[in-house]
């Protein structure tokens, strides 16, 4: 790919944020890093932000006082971030699925669906103890949530699939997936002559 679609891309964002969104392990947090890398501008993390702004951990913030408390946290820290300022955001799985948070990455930035299959995401989610919403199943758990939120998911701008490939080849198409998309917007404003 090379210096020139990076290039290409990051003008034509205009300083727009692009916002990571997708399944618990589908890669936002790794993915998104390395794009924010590739595209010379800054990562943030929102789980890391919330839990910075609770001084807790998501799990803990689930235990004390349950999910709509975390739910609403977290719509306030994806709004402040969200603030015109061009950055690469992971956000968690569920944020996606709030409207209101749905309608500010819509105003505000370019949101990127991340998708990846029910195998992968067990095969990630399964090395780490950190996910609340799967103490109890996980398979069962994950297959619901993939029910509920993949048509939700699919209101984001770009569609991407996770695999398990190199980080690389991933964002190679989220790049072309980026330039494309970006570049359809420009001509679609451009006046007809």
């Amino acid at each position: 790919m090379g210096e020139a679609l990076e290039t290409r891309v990051s003008q034509l964002l205009d300083g727009r944020a692009v916002v990571m969104v997708g399944m618990m392990g589908a890669g936002k947090s790794s993915v998104g890093r390395r794009l924010a890398l590739r595209l010379g501008l800054p990562f943030v993390d929102a789980d890391s932000e919330i839990e910075q702004a609770a001084n807790a951990t998501i799990n803990e913030i689930f235990d004390r006082h349950g999910e709509a408390y975390f739910r609403d946290g977290e719509r306030r820290v994806i709004r402040r971030l969200l603030d015109g300022a061009p950055k690469v955001l992971a956000t968690g799985g569920g944020a996606f699925m709030q409207p209101e948070t749905r309608a500010a990455i819509k105003q505000n930035a370019i949101s990127i669906w991340l998708k990846a299959d029910r195998e992968l995401i067990l095969s990630r989610v399964k090395r780490r103890s950190n996910r609340p919403l799967l103490k109890a199943d996980p398979e069962s758990v994950i297959d619901r949530l993939i029910a509920e939120r993949h048509p939700t998911y699919a209101e984001a701008d770009i569609h991407v699939q996770s695999r398990d490939v190199a980080h690389d080849v991933v964002i190679d198409d989220i790049l072309t997936a980026l330039a494309d998309y970006l570049g359809r917007e420009v001509a679609e404003r451009a006046p007809a002559e």
